[in-house]
């Protein structure tokens, strides 16, 4: 892709994820064409269907939610770097949410979802890891659990629409990873 029609496709992108956030997948193709500085063909010229620039915005939050752990890792020492990677991870659902009915046509294959998780899961591992390296998380947490358990705590927050529920619930549930001897050091 030329650099300006990458620029233009991340813009796209950009843009179309805000707008999916805020008013749902029903926002207007053409008012995010003209907030990313392009024209309507060029939205349909990259994703011929809605359900397709849906599942391309889908796809880079995930790439870009499982990324984040590596850089928070870089950052922050184990505990800290989860903390902030489990509150990402429900800002995360909180925008997937926004995406509705029109992600679920479009990921119908049970492999995609299987994919899904298991980038999540890598990610979540990397933090543990780095996590139980530090001396602060517990060894032997199953990445997959933390992860259900972070999408119990999005569905729980959802509904009572608090996002202030979902930081407690994380902090809840972050002391139930840390390791004895480096949760006294935390406090």
């Amino acid at each position: 892709m030329r650099a300006d029609a990458r620029s233009n496709h991340d813009r796209l992108l950009a843009v179309a994820a805000e707008a999916f956030a805020r008013e749902g997948t029903g926002a207007s193709l053409k008012a995010i064409a003209r907030e990313a500085g392009v024209g309507i063909g060029t939205v349909y010229r990259r994703f011929p269907t809605r359900e397709a620039l849906v599942e391309a915005v889908y796809r880079q939050e995930i790439e870009r939610t499982c990324a984040a752990a590596d850089e928070l890792i870089a950052e922050h020492p184990g505990a800290e770097a989860l903390r902030r990677w489990m509150e990402l991870f429900v800002d995360f659902m909180a925008t997937k949410r926004g995406l509705g009915d029109t992600l679920r046509a479009a990921l119908t294959s049970e492999d995609d979802k299987q994919e899904t998780r298991d980038e999540l899961a890598a990610a979540i591992g990397r933090l543990l890891d780095a996590g139980v390296d530090a001396g602060q998380v517990r060894r032997g947490i199953d990445p997959r659990d933390l992860l259900m358990s972070l999408g119990g705590i999005t569905l729980i927050a959802a509904e009572e629409r608090q996002r202030d529920l979902a930081t407690r619930l994380i902090h809840l549930l972050l002391f139930g990873l840390l390791d004895p001897a480096g949760a006294a050091r935390l406090i």
